[in-house]
């Protein structure tokens, strides 16, 4: 009967100007109204359209957001010295980290990323640190190989994401994530000369084992998942074409050298062996930066005339502006010589590739150390946090003040080798030697800006795997040895 109601409706003539349709006015009410049948109304209508979802179905995400940053911008607290302090403190760390970190290290790393990535046969990663080499070897491999670049925790962070790329297994490659910052000869030294040989030796040696646990870890908690991604792996293997050669590993080399003497710290004594490395460092930075010209040319076709230009460039800026003036003009010109009147697919590869490794990372370093400063402060600077408390949590070696030293080095961002003075200082104010070693072994390893980029590279779960797996043996091992001296 409801349905003889609504197809009255549609049977009206057009020209009396009745609507055409179901009579959605009156007559799907009264339709309901005389039959109350439900299905009968489902039937008669089951050919209308959807209603399109409301706009704030769609955008409730944005509005949320924006209306935070409102409500944020809105009571900026502005004027309170505590707030004019911690904002002072992270953009003077940013700048710091800009001028300091970001041409002297970052932009080295991303073209060695770059060249790993484009150059280097993803055969010969998959066997000798993938998820099926022999595990001896690829944790050996990737705990050596870390740390033999001595670099801080931010700039081993394109290397790590190249690797990964190019099928190195979850455990290796987190090892190697561990050990490049973690475990530094020159920093291990430098702990011994200025905090004692107790935890210089400690350091070293929790950094190399911690590595290899931190990998084994991440290795069998996510095993499942490394399985399906080595079989997916094996199978496209074979369409990759093999891309080792001699002339790559000059190059990668010579990049390498580049990277680490340019970073040389100066040792805490005026003699010995890394004494006179860092009174040379320019010297082997510049051989290295010449090797690296000759194996472009011989190597990758580039034409010489346009190396010699960079060279000449680079000199002068040098001389004007410092070391780095100099990295920002060899950067500019190699980017120039390697994209302009350069016809090979593989060098137009590798500007593609470090390019894309800038692009991904820098945003969230950048960010990554603003955040920190902010609540940290930087060395001399406190930032939100006062320095009066982290001293007071770290004091003693109970288990929480490791624990909170653990957790305070995992937040903060330390450049190479400054991680030995800052240290050295919460001694004074009374951080334990447990505590201390807590930081030492965390630190430099882990930050808030490094954990950003690894979240893009692994995602946010095992992101804070390894970030707790770090924590929790840093808080372990610190205990342990404040127990033992």
């Amino acid at each position: 009967m409801s349905t003889r109601c609504c197809q009255s409706a549609e049977q009206a003539p057009t020209g009396s100007g009745a609507p055409q349709g179901p009579d959605h006015s009156g007559g799907v009410g009264a339709c309901r109204g005389k039959a109350g049948d439900a299905a009968s109304y489902r039937v008669a209508h089951a050919g209308a359209p959807a209603a399109p979802p409301s706009a704030w179905r769609k955008e409730w995400k944005a509005l949320a957001i924006g209306l935070a940053v409102f409500g944020g911008l809105w009571f900026l607290p502005t004027g309170e010295a505590w707030f004019e302090r911690s904002l002072g403190a992270a953009l003077g760390l940013v700048k710091w980290y800009a001028r300091e970190h970001v041409v002297l290290c970052l932009v080295p790393a991303f073209f060695i990323a770059g060249a790993i990535t484009a150059f280097t046969s993803r055969t010969a990663v998959m066997r000798t640190m993938g998820p099926n080499a022999p595990k001896a070897l690829a944790y050996a491999a990737a705990s050596v190989s870390g740390a033999l670049l001595a670099v801080c925790s931010c700039t081993v962070l394109p290397l790590f994401a190249s690797i990964r790329r190019m099928g190195a297994g979850l455990g290796p490659a987190c090892a190697f994530l561990y050990s490049g910052p973690a475990v530094n000869v020159l920093a291990v030294v430098l702990t011994a000369s200025v905090l004692g040989p107790g935890l210089g030796v400690a350091r070293g040696v929790g950094a190399v084992a911690f590595s290899v646990v931190i990998g084994v870890a991440m290795h069998v908690i996510y095993r499942k998942r490394e399985t399906v991604i080595t079989t997916e792996q094996n199978e496209t293997l074979a369409d990759v074409p093999t891309r080792s050669g001699g002339r790559h590993l000059w190059l990668l080399g010579a990049m390498v050298g580049v990277l680490v003497f340019a970073n040389w710290g100066e040792p805490a004594s005026g003699s010995g062996l890394w004494q006179y490395v860092w009174s040379a460092k320019w010297l082997i930075t510049g051989v290295c930066a010449a090797l690296l010209g000759m194996v472009l040319v011989k190597g990758y076709g580039v034409g010489w005339w346009k190396l010699a230009l960079v060279g000449a460039a680079t000199a002068v800026a040098g001389f004007a502006g410092g070391a780095t003036a100099a990295f920002g003009a060899a950067t500019v010109g190699l980017v120039a010589a390697l994209s302009f009147g350069q016809r090979r697919d593989e060098t137009n590869e590798w500007v593609n590739q470090s390019w894309g490794f800038a692009k991904q990372i820098t945003p969230l370093l950048l960010a990554g150390v603003l955040v920190s400063g902010f609540l940290l402060g930087r060395p001399g600077e406190a930032g939100l946090v006062p320095s009066e408390w982290v001293a007071g949590l770290v004091g003693g070696n109970s288990l929480w003040a490791n624990l909170c030293a653990a957790m305070i080095g995992s937040l903060m961002y330390f450049a190479t080798l400054t991680e030995v003075p800052i240290v050295q200082g919460l001694v004074g104010n009374g951080m334990g030697e447990g505590p201390a070693l807590a930081l030492l072994l965390a630190g430099p390893a882990v930050s808030l800006p490094n954990l950003l980029v690894i979240r893009s590279v692994l995602g946010t779960g095992r992101t804070a795997v390894f970030a707790l797996l770090v924590v929790a043996l840093s808080t372990l091992g610190g205990w342990v040895y404040g127990m033992c001296v």
